[in-house]
C-alpha cells in the first residue's frame, strides 16, 4: 500500500510539473436531489413506522482544466435534513489520461464499482430503504463501511476494463464525527481524532461492453478491514428494453473488527432482478436473500427474504413519480420473526 501511495504521489507530481496556473479558477455549481415518499406498511413485530419519509441532498461541484489538459475538481454533498453526518461526502479529484485520483471523504473503490440487480422503485431489496419502513435486516451486497477519508485511484478504461483501489488509514480517526441526538438536544461523542480503528484496503475490477445490441456489465470486488474480508461481484445484461442482473457478497464474521472481536457469524447475501423500460416508464421486479451474522436483533443471526415491485414514470425534466410494492420475511435467531408488506409512492426530483 505504501508503494501505491508513492506511485500516486509521483503521478500527481509529474502531472503538475511545470504547471504555473489553471486556465480558469474553479467555480462551484449547485445540484442534488429531493425524494418525498408516502407509504403504508404492515408487520408482525413493532409499531407501524412514519407514513412519510424524505431524503434530500444539496451537491456543490466544480472543476477546472489545467493548461496541460488535466482536470481538477471538488465535490461537497450536504444532507438536506439535520443528520449525524451532515456532510455526506467531500473530496477532490484529479483526472487525465492516467486515470482518476480521488482524495477525501467518500466511498471506496469496491463500493462505487459494485454492480447490483436493476431496480427502479423507492424501496428496493439491496442497500435500499426497507429498514426505514419496517423493522428488518437490510441486505447490502456493496460495502457497508460508508464514507471514510481515503485516497482512491481508478485506471482509465481499456477495452472496457477498469480497475480501482482505495486506502483509508484509520477507520476511527479519519473524518468521523458522531452526534447523539435526543429530543431538544445534541451532544458530540466522537471527533475526527478519537478512537482506534483499522486500515481499510479496497479493490475492484469491472468490465462494460456492447455486443450486437447486448450490453454487459460485470464487477468483482474485495475489501480488507480489520481481521476479515469482504468479497463479491455483480452482473447485468441488457437486451432490447430489458435488463437482467444480480449481485452477491460474502462477509467474514471478523470483517471490521480488531483481533479478538467478531460478529456472531459470516454473512452471505444476494439479489436478482429484471427491469423493463419503455419511453418514460420503467418497471422492475427484484428479489433479495441474506443469511446474516451481523444483525441487531436476537442473537444477531438469521435469514431474510424480500421482494420489490418497482414502478417509475418520468413526468418531466428532473421529475419522476416512483412507487414500490414490497414484501419481506425476516427469521431472527433468538427473537420473534418478523414479516409483512408495504406500499410506498412519491416524487423524486433531481436538480
Amino acid at each position: 500500500m505504501k508503494k501505491l501511495l508513492i506511485a500516486s504521489s509521483a503521478l500527481v507530481a509529474v502531472a503538475f510539473a511545470g504547471q504555473a496556473q489553471a486556465s480558469e479558477p474553479i467555480k462551484l455549481s449547485v445540484g442534488g436531489y429531493m425524494n418525498q415518499w408516502a407509504g403504508f406498511a404492515d408487520q408482525e413485530v413493532g409499531d407501524r413506522n412514519n407514513a412519510f419519509q424524505s431524503d434530500t441532498e444539496i451537491h456543490f461541484k466544480g472543476s477546472t482544466t489545467l493548461d496541460n489538459g488535466i482536470e481538477v475538481g471538488a465535490v461537497v454533498e450536504l444532507e438536506g435534513e439535520t443528520s449525524s453526518d451532515q456532510i455526506d461526502e467531500q473530496y477532490l479529484y484529479i483526472s487525465g489520461n492516467f486515470g482518476r485520483i480521488e482524495m477525501g471523504k467518500n466511498d471506496s473503490a469496491a463500493d462505487s464499482m459494485q454492480i447490483v440487480a436493476p431496480a427502479v422503485g423507492p424501496v428496493g431489496v439491496n442497500d435500499g430503504d426497507l429498514d426505514i419502513w419496517v423493522n428488518s435486516y437490510l441486505i447490502d451486497t456493496t460495502v457497508p463501511n460508508g464514507d471514510q477519508n481515503r485516497v482512491t485511484y481508478f485506471t482509465p478504461s481499456i477495452s472496457g476494463f477498469r480497475a480501482g483501489v482505495s486506502f483509508a488509514d484509520n477507520s476511527e480517526k479519519n473524518g468521523r464525527l458522531n452526534v447523539s441526538t435526543t429530543p431538544g438536544s445534541q451532544s458530540i461523542y466522537g471527533s475526527d481524532t478519537s478512537g482506534s480503528g483499522d486500515n481499510i484496503v479496497s479493490g475492484a475490477l469491472e468490465y462494460t461492453g456492447d455486443f450486437s445490441g447486448i450490453s454487459l456489465g460485470v464487477s468483482a470486488i474485495g475489501e480488507n478491514w480489520g481481521e476479515g474480508n469482504l468479497v463479491g461481484g455483480g452482473l447485468n445484461v441488457g437486451f432490447g428494453n430489458f435488463t437482467v442482473g444480480g449481485s452477491y457478497s460474502h462477509t467474514d464474521d471478523d470483517y471490521g473488527f480488531s483481533e479478538g472481536s467478531r460478529n456472531p457469524d459470516d454473512t452471505d447475501q444476494f439479489d436478482i432482478g429484471v427491469s423493463y423500460e419503455m419511453d418514460a416508464a420503467a418497471v422492475s421486479l427484484t428479489y433479495g436473500y441474506a443469511e446474516y451474522g451481523n444483525g441487531s436483533r436476537g442473537n444477531g443471526t438469521g435469514e431474510i427474504s424480500t421482494a420489490d415491485l418497482g414502478l417509475a414514470y418520468t413526468l418531466g425534466a428532473g421529475v419522476a413519480w416512483k412507487s414500490s410494492i414490497f414484501w419481506f420475511d425476516d427469521e431472527v435467531d433468538g427473537a420473534e420473526d418478523n414479516d409483512g408488506y408495504g406500499v410506498v409512492t412519491g416524487l423524486a426530483l433531481t436538480f
